[in-house]
């Protein structure tokens, strides 16, 4: 079985990112695919009803997959505190492990036929004392799927995180623009789409609405990809 990956990143933190990763691994095991997903390091626990402390992003993406991944496979590497993963460890007298935030993918090899790959923040985000998700990206060299908040300041954004993945020389298979709040109605964001189209000239594969994370819609259209097409091969770590 080859497996393939899509690494989704954003434009900073709380843009939905997980939400989208999400999307993209239901979507595909609706056609059939067998799908893992890969978050390397994660921080910012919250307590369940047991008193022991949970990571919502791994839960939701645990359950996205049916629940049939480790954990541990799923996040390797998890802290409690909400602030960057390198900070998080330090305030526990830990380390984030720089092998293992690549390595952990070799898991994954020939297991899934795809494997979506989520990253913490943005791209230039610190994943440990060494590394940040642009490194990370550079690494595995799978394609990006960038998550932009919709709203105020999302064309900046966007342009940044472009003009920063370019300079690295790395792959970009879309940008998804997601509703984290309700729309402002007196706000208009219909133009903003196409204007992050025309400025940086990536592909804009729909946007996902405010309380909606099951649909991507295009042009007010659900609209349904071929996530393994805009996949490239994993390569072991």
């Amino acid at each position: 079985m080859e497996t393939r990956g899509l690494l989704v990143t954003g434009t900073d933190t709380d843009v939905g990112k997980t939400c989208v990763a999400s999307l993209i691994a239901r979507e595909s095991r609706e056609r059939g695919l067998n799908v893992g997903v890969y978050k390397p390091v994660c921080s910012g626990a919250e307590q369940g009803v047991d008193g022991q402390p949970f990571w919502p992003d791994v839960e939701e993406l645990s359950q996205a997959t049916g629940g049939v991944h480790p954990r541990d496979r799923i996040c390797p590497q998890q802290f409690r505190a909400p602030v960057a993963p390198p900070v998080a460890a330090r305030l526990e007298g830990r380390a984030v492990d720089n092998a293992l935030l690549t390595g952990g993918v070799r898991w994954w090899q020939e297991r899934v036929e795809l494997l979506i790959v989520e990253g913490v923040g943005g791209l230039l985000c610190p994943l440990s004392d060494l590394k940040t998700v642009a490194d990370l990206a550079e690494e595995l060299q799978l394609p990006l799927l960038i998550v932009v908040r919709l709203g105020l300041g999302s064309i900046n954004h966007t342009l940044l995180t472009v003009e920063v993945a370019r300079s690295r020389r790395l792959s970009i298979a879309g940008i998804v623009l997601n509703e984290v709040q309700r729309p402002d109605k007196s706000a208009d964001e219909r133009d903003e789409p196409a204007e992050i189209a025309r400025r940086c000239g990536v592909p804009i594969l729909g946007v996902t609405q405010h309380n909606q994370p099951d649909r991507l819609l295009r042009e007010a259209a659900t609209a349904k990809m071929n996530w393994l097409d805009l996949a490239a091969p994993l390569a072991a770590k």
